[in-house]
């Protein structure tokens, strides 16, 4: 049996929580609401982009304050900001250098919306990924990955 610590649910915990009067504990974890409203801007930030800094700062302010399983998701959210704006400055860059060199025009916009999308279907996964886990009262496995956090993700009904 494996021994975690108080503030790190289990899944154990997590499903029990679901049939008993407890789910509202986990409901009232710190940190755990402001996880769901970084989730919220980082999804809002597809139509205003100014909302993503915002929930960024919202998570780096929070993460010490919240409890352990609930700062995963804040570091996770992060991570996601950072990695974020390194990709799109390295990629602006890229792509003014692309065009300087001479290439069509055609071939840096049609990259640039390539990258756009996938950088579109990146967040957007990391986004349901986490809140899948924030609402199972689940921790991020791994933080800290470039993917999705070391979620297994199908498309499949489960």
């Amino acid at each position: 049996m494996a021994i975690t610590p108080p503030s790190m649910p289990s899944v154990a915990q997590s499903e029990a929580s679901l049939t008993t009067d407890a789910p509202n504990s986990f409901k009232k974890c710190r940190g755990r609401g402001v996880a769901i409203i970084v989730y919220m801007l980082f999804l809002g930030s597809v139509l205003a982009i100014v909302t993503a800094p915002i929930g960024a700062l919202i998570a780096h302010m929070k993460k010490n304050d919240a409890e352990e399983w609930v700062a995963s998701h804040l570091q996770f959210q992060i991570r996601t900001f950072w990695l974020g704006l390194l990709g799109g400055v390295l990629f602006t860059a890229i792509w003014h250098l692309l065009g300087w060199i001479g290439l069509p025009a055609v071939a840096p916009w049609a990259l640039g919306y390539l990258y756009f999308t996938a950088c579109l279907i990146w967040m957007v996964g990391r986004c349901g990924v986490g809140i899948t886990h924030l609402t199972n009262n689940r921790p991020i496995a791994n933080p800290r990955s470039l993917a999705f956090g070391g979620a297994r993700v199908t498309l499949a009904d489960r």
